[in-house]
């Protein structure tokens, strides 16, 4: 076979390994990406990007249905399913085709086909099962990702028994669906089709959906999904899944045991890395719980191989892959980068009202003996939200109470995913609440009841 060398070869082109490879490429270095599918993987083809495209329909079919709030008549309101997700597929394309745009103006190489590590920086490159090429590369970066991960004894058969990728594409909106697990996407997928009439129910095993998340936020949303008529189980096991003209899935509880039946089942309890075939065991790479171990710089045990993103274990967000391809390939090229800080890492969940956070829950500071002042500030108290219509939810900050340090910020709320940004930045740079405070925010903001929470956590918050 043929035998192309590189300075650095990524194996796997999603947001960490195209990011990795552009940063390294930026660097100076030869660099080739080895993916068998689409560039982008599964965040800009079948996650984070196209997922927010189906969740904006959603939004405004809900704000149709309410327009009359707005002095704006709508009559004969319809939707065509199969054109929402047509949407959606177009957006999905339309960013991929940005990353091939890239590749080129970076001069980085797409090999169409499965890496399989060789040992002494060698890849083995195969299509159809087939070994077409070997790379020769001084570093070698596996950032395969992840997959829907399933219950024990219950098949995702991609019809009845579906993953978040078959939710995407249904060919018609079902009448009833249970989802299976109530983490982010879970939770997205109650709020769309629950959006578009599907009656929804959600089953978690934990004691509330979100199960990371702050709990007065999580408690929060889901008193605002059971009002949309969401019916959810937590502290609910699901015993099995069976199928026939249609699903269903057993479920144990307190309260004893219970029969749900549907028209689709979904599976969102989680990923799982895509490590097999790889090689890795044969060149000693070590994997514990089925996730590559590495050091803050991506290293593996075994010089000259890496690992970002998923495959490397949790938090499982695109933008924590994208970051630590930063900072491996600097860190590569002797740049000396910081390390990440995963206690700074925002979580966002896109449902309406959203969902963000970062830094401890309350739960954990006092699990953990923290001293801490919590500031509040409710929407319903912002003339933003009043005047866009956005009431429902709050932002949380909990202070140090001793030296003001942001130890954990919670959003519920209208653009809560983007207003989140602006305590990364405050954290990081160790920012205090009268910092954050002391800096004037615009009126009117949603942003604001950012200042005035942290106002309340001190004893002076001027609207509430």
């Amino acid at each position: 076979m043929p035998e192309r060398q590189f300075d650095i070869a990524v194996i796997g082109g999603g947001p960490g390994g195209y990011v990795a490879a552009i940063r390294a490429s930026q660097l100076g270095f030869k660099v080739a990406v080895i993916e068998r599918d689409r560039l982008g993987g599964i965040c800009l083809n079948w996650g984070c990007i196209p997922t927010k495209a189906l969740l904006k329909n959603a939004e405004i079919y809900q704000h149709f249905k309410h327009a009359d709030e707005w002095g704006i008549s709508c009559k004969d309101l319809k939707f065509d399913f199969s054109k929402i997700v047509e949407r959606s597929r177009k957006v999905a394309t339309l960013n991929s085709k940005g990353i091939e745009y890239l590749f080129k103006k970076n001069k980085i190489e797409h090999i169409l086909g499965f890496g399989k590590v060789l040992g002494n920086g060698k890849i083995e490159v195969s299509k159809d099962g087939k070994g077409i090429e070997t790379v020769s590369a001084k570093h070698v970066i596996i950032a395969t990702g992840g997959r829907p991960r399933t219950l024990p004894n219950v098949k995702i058969d991609g019809k009845q028994v579906i993953s978040y990728m078959e939710a995407m594409v249904l060919p018609e909106l079902p009448k009833s669906m249970v989802i299976i697990g109530a983490g982010a996407i879970g939770v997205e997928f109650a709020y769309f089709y629950n959006a578009f009439g599907s009656e929804v129910t959600l089953i978690e095993m934990m004691a509330n959906i979100l199960p990371g998340e702050d709990k007065e936020i999580s408690k929060l949303l889901e008193s605002s999904f059971k009002k949309k008529d969401i019916e959810i189980f937590t502290e609910a096991k699901v015993e099995s899944v069976a199928t026939s003209k249609e699903v269903t899935v057993a479920v144990t509880m307190k309260e004893g045991k219970k029969q749900l039946k549907a028209d689709v089942a979904l599976m969102a309890i989680g990923i799982q890395g895509n490590i097999e075939n790889m090689g890795l065991e044969a060149v000693g790479v070590k994997v514990e719980k089925g996730w590559i171990q590495v050091d803050d710089y991506g290293r593996t045990n075994v010089p000259g191989i890496y690992a970002i993103g998923d495959v490397a274990g949790p938090p499982w967000l695109a933008h924590v892959a994208s970051r630590e391809g930063i900072v491996c390939v600097e860190a590569i090229a002797g740049k000396n980068p910081q390390p990440i800080d995963y206690e700074n890492i925002p979580g966002c969940t896109y449902c309406q009202p959203q969902v963000a956070s970062l830094g401890m829950t309350e739960e954990r500071a006092i699990a953990e003996g923290r001293q801490i002042k919590v500031g509040r500030f409710p929407f319903s108290a912002s003339g933003k939200a009043r005047a866009i219509g956005e009431t429902e939810g709050l932002v949380k900050l909990m202070f140090d109470a001793k030296y003001g340090e942001l130890l954990g910020a919670h959003i519920l709320g209208s653009e809560a995913t983007e207003m989140i940004a602006e305590l990364g930045v405050a954290k990081s740079l160790e920012t205090t609440g009268s910092g954050i405070y002391g800096t004037i925010h615009a009126h009117p903001t949603l942003s604001e009841a950012i200042m005035e929470a942290a106002e309340n956590a001190y004893g002076h918050a001027i609207h509430i």
